[in-house]
C-alpha cells in the first residue's frame, strides 16, 4: 500500500490565461483579503481589485520569462519529485501530489482521499513561518470541504522554521551560495562564483509582509521571523560569517500598516549609512518565484543600486536544495509515525493565530 503525500503551496498562475483565477482566489480568501467590513462588500471590493490589478500582473509576469507565469508551480513539483525520491529510500512507496491554494492545479478539486488527513494522506503546507493568511486560510480552506479542520491532526506538517534540520539546511544554502557551490541547473536566475570576503558582507533577511492588523489578532508570524533569523544569525556566526544581520519585509500593498521596516526603505538606510554590498535571503519563502525573482531580484536589486550599493547579491530560495529537502523528508515521516501514537494535537488556528470564533468570518472546527 502507497503512502500518500500532499505538497500545499500558495499557488502562481502558470501562464497568463491562469491570472484571473489566481488573483480571484487569492482577493476573496477573507484570511487574505482581510478587512473590517461585512462580507458581501468585502467580495465585492475583492473582485474588483482582482480585476483592476490583472492588467498590471500580467505585464509583471510577462518580463520574468516563464511564459507569462509563475515558475512556483513547476519548482514545487520539483520538491515532490526529490521529496518521493528520498521518502522511497526507506523501502516504502509514495505517492504525492501537489495542489495550490490560488489557481491551479486546485486543491478544492481534489477528492477527499488526498486532502482528509483521516484517510491517511500527510499534508504538508510550504510555509516555513505560521501565518493567518497561509497556514490558517489553508486550513480553512480544507475545513470547507472536510467539515473539520485538519490542522490539528498529526498528520499536518506543522510550520517548521524553528527545527534544526531545517536551518541548518538554509545556513548551508546560503554558506554554498556564497562559496559558489550552488549547481547553477537546480536554481532560477543564479550564477554562481565565490564572493569576496563573504564572512563580512551584510545580509538582508527579507520575509513577506502581512498587515499589522493580524498581528493585532494574534497572528505569531513576526515572532517566528524574528526566532528564525536569530537561530540563522548564530548558526553562520559558528561557521565564520562575521558580518551584519537585518530583518525587513517585502510586498507591502494598499494603504494599510504592514509589518516593519519594509526592504525598500531598509535598503536605503544601508545605502545612506554607507554600506556597499549586501545579500539578500527571502526568508518566509522556500521556492523562487515572482516576489524572489522580479522583486527581490530586481526591483529591490535597482533601488539598492540607486542608493549607492555597488555589490549585490540575491541569495535562493532553497527550493530542490539537497539538505533542505532531507528535513521536509524527516517532518513527514515524524508526522506519519506519530499519528500512530497520537490521536490529535492542540489547535493550531488557535495557538498561533489568535483565534476569536465571535469576530472571524469563517469558522474553526478543530480539536482543542
Amino acid at each position: 500500500m502507497k503512502n500518500k503525500l500532499l505538497l500545499i503551496n500558495l499557488g502562481g498562475p502558470r501562464n497568463a490565461a491562469e491570472i484571473p483565477k489566481f488573483l480571484k482566489d487569492l482577493f476573496e480568501d477573507p484570511l487574505v483579503f482581510d478587512l473590517p467590513l461585512p462580507e458581501f462588500f468585502r467580495i465585492r471590493l475583492a473582485g474588483k481589485i482582482a480585476e483592476k490589478r490583472a492588467k498590471k500582473v500580467e505585464e509583471t509576469y510577462a518580463s520574468m520569462g516563464f511564459g507569462g507565469g509563475s515558475p512556483l508551480v513547476s519548482e514545487t513539483e520539483k520538491q515532490a519529485e526529490g521529496l518521493k525520491k528520498l521518502l522511497e529510500e526507506s523501502g516504502e512507496k509514495w505517492e504525492i501530489k501537489t495542489a495550490m491554494c490560488c489557481g491551479y492545479p486546485d486543491i478544492r478539486e481534489l477528492p477527499s482521499e488526498w486532502t482528509d488527513p483521516k484517510e491517511g494522506v500527510v499534508l504538508l503546507p510550504l510555509y516555513p513561518h505560521f501565518s493567518r493568511s497561509t497556514v490558517l486560510s489553508t486550513a480553512m480552506l480544507l475545513e470547507k470541504q472536510l467539515g473539520y479542520c485538519p490542522a490539528s491532526n498529526p498528520l499536518w506538517v506543522r510550520p517548521f522554521s524553528d527545527r534544526k534540520e531545517y536551518l541548518e539546511s538554509i545556513r548551508d544554502l546560503i554558506l554554498d551560495f556564497f562559496q559558489g557551490k550552488l549547481p547553477e541547473k537546480d536554481f532560477l536566475h543564479i550564477k554562481q562564483e565565490q564572493i569576496p570576503d563573504w564572512q563580512n558582507l551584510d545580509i538582508v533577511f527579507s520575509a513577506h509582509g502581512i498587515p499589522l492588523r493580524l498581528i493585532k489578532k494574534g497572528d505569531v508570524y513576526t515572532k517566528e521571523i524574528e526566532k528564525n533569523v536569530q537561530a540563522l544569525t548564530s548558526l553562520l556566526r559558528e561557521k565564520g560569517y562575521q558580518g551584519q544581520i537585518h530583518l525587513s519585509y517585502q510586498s507591502r500593498v494598499g494603504p494599510s500598516k504592514w509589518t516593519t521596516p519594509n526592504t525598500l526603505d531598509k535598503i536605503q538606510e544601508l545605502g545612506q549609512k554607507g554600506i556597499k554590498r549586501i545579500a539578500v535571503y527571502p526568508i518566509s519563502f522556500i521556492s523562487d518565484h515572482l516576489e524572489t525573482l522580479e522583486e527581490i531580484g530586481v526591483q529591490i536589486r535597482d533601488h539598492a543600486f540607486q542608493n549607492g550599493i555597488s555589490d549585490y547579491y540575491r541569495i535562493p530560495a532553497p527550493g530542490i536544495y539537497p539538505a533542505f529537502l532531507e528535513a521536509l523528508a524527516k517532518f513527514v515521516f515524524e508526522a506519519k509515525y506519530s499519528a500512530q501514537k497520537v490521536g490529535h494535537l492542540s489547535c493550531l488556528c488557535k495557538a498561533s493565530g489568535g483565534w476569536d470564533p465571535k469576530k472571524e468570518k469563517v469558522a474553526c472546527d478543530c480539536f482543542s
